[in-house]
């Protein structure tokens, strides 16, 4: 079965991919920070029951502490579930779909947290897919609920409707004009963030972005997502137009063709300067410079990942090992 991220998706050139996730509490048990290890796991046992007895989903049950080190890791490298999830897997488990674009983190922060995955941008899928899931619960055990708040939460920043939405955005040509600060003062002021997903030390890499919404309580979801979704398109309108100009600079094209030399050439890879380059040769296909598939490139985003790597492959390899395994993956596929 393909993956959700081997899906092209609308507004591909700059969308990466959006993402709903619901948190949510069962009423008869305390928050997930008062609860002991036995506790966390009869959360668990019922949640399970509930959703794996729905066949309209063919989900995995995973507990966290069945996995090596470099399978939790690379959950997160992917997406599937968040570092502090992978943390520690003391008392959590993971209902995981087989392409991915379903995963129900139990006991982490809150109970349940339902995360739906698309390819592109694409709202109406990926909230009705969570939502599925949402009602599939409800219908058969109590959430924490208040009337007047909405959905009780463990941390109060999430309280109301309890969902977290986010776009990711490849957006190298406003990088490169060094808009990037200013478009996320703005978008703070509507209520949302804009931030890298991929930084060494302090450093953007990679030139992608994550929008997402910040305020949960006092709002519909639907005005979440409107808003959210509203942004978003200005972002990759933004960026369209701004890619028009830098890929008519010699300095830039000089840039992207020595980008995919480089990646069709080299013994070894690190994870960073894949990233760095890949984002170049993203940026020529989408403006037509080049003629590599941007499908192939962000499979080779998630793929590529340190521990992903060492999780397909099923082997612990040191550094070294793993960046000549990354030079010669690469050139395979690009």
């Amino acid at each position: 079965m393909k993956k959700w991220y081997q899906e092209t998706g609308s507004e591909n050139d700059v969308v990466l991919n959006t993402r709903i996730r619901l948190l949510r509490n069962l009423e008869e048990f305390p928050f997930v920070s008062r609860l002991t290890k036995a506790e966390c796991e009869k959360v668990n046992g019922i949640i399970k029951d509930v959703v794996l007895s729905n066949n309209d989903y063919d989900l995995s049950y995973i507990e966290m502490s069945s996995l090596s080190p470099y399978q939790t890791v690379s959950l997160a490298e992917r997406g599937l579930i968040t570092p502090e999830f992978a943390s520690n897997s003391e008392g959590r488990a993971l209902l995981l779909s087989e392409d991915e674009s379903i995963s129900i983190m139990l006991c982490e922060e809150d109970h349940i947290h339902i995360q739906a995955i698309s390819s592109g941008l694409d709202f109406d899928k990926t909230y009705a897919a969570a939502s599925n899931i949402d009602s599939i619960i409800d219908s058969n055990l109590q959430y924490a609920f208040d009337e007047r708040i909405g959905y009780l939460t463990q941390n109060p920043a999430n309280l109301g409707t309890g969902m977290r939405a986010s776009v990711m955005l490849h957006l190298p040509a406003l990088s490169i004009t060094g808009s990037m600060p200013r478009l996320a003062a703005t978008v703070s002021k509507l209520g949302l963030m804009l931030s890298s997903r991929y930084t060494s030390g302090i450093t953007p890499v990679g030139n992608i972005y994550r929008l997402s919404n910040q305020v949960t309580l006092g709002i519909s979801e639907k005005a979440a997502l409107d808003n959210l979704k509203s942004i978003a398109l200005q972002l990759v309108s933004q960026e369209r137009q701004t890619r028009e100009h830098v890929i008519k600079d010699d300095r830039y094209i000089d840039k992207i063709q020595r980008a995919y030399g480089i990646l069709k050439t080299a013994h070894m890879m690190s994870c960073r300067e894949f990233m760095e380059l890949v984002s170049l040769v993203r940026l020529g296909s989408a403006g037509g410079i080049l003629k590599t598939d941007i499908q192939t490139i962000d499979e080779l985003m998630i793929d590529m990942q340190p521990a992903t790597i060492n999780a397909a492959e099923n082997k612990n390899f040191t550094v070294g090992e793993r960046d000549v395994f990354r030079a010669g993956a690469i050139k395979k596929k690009i």
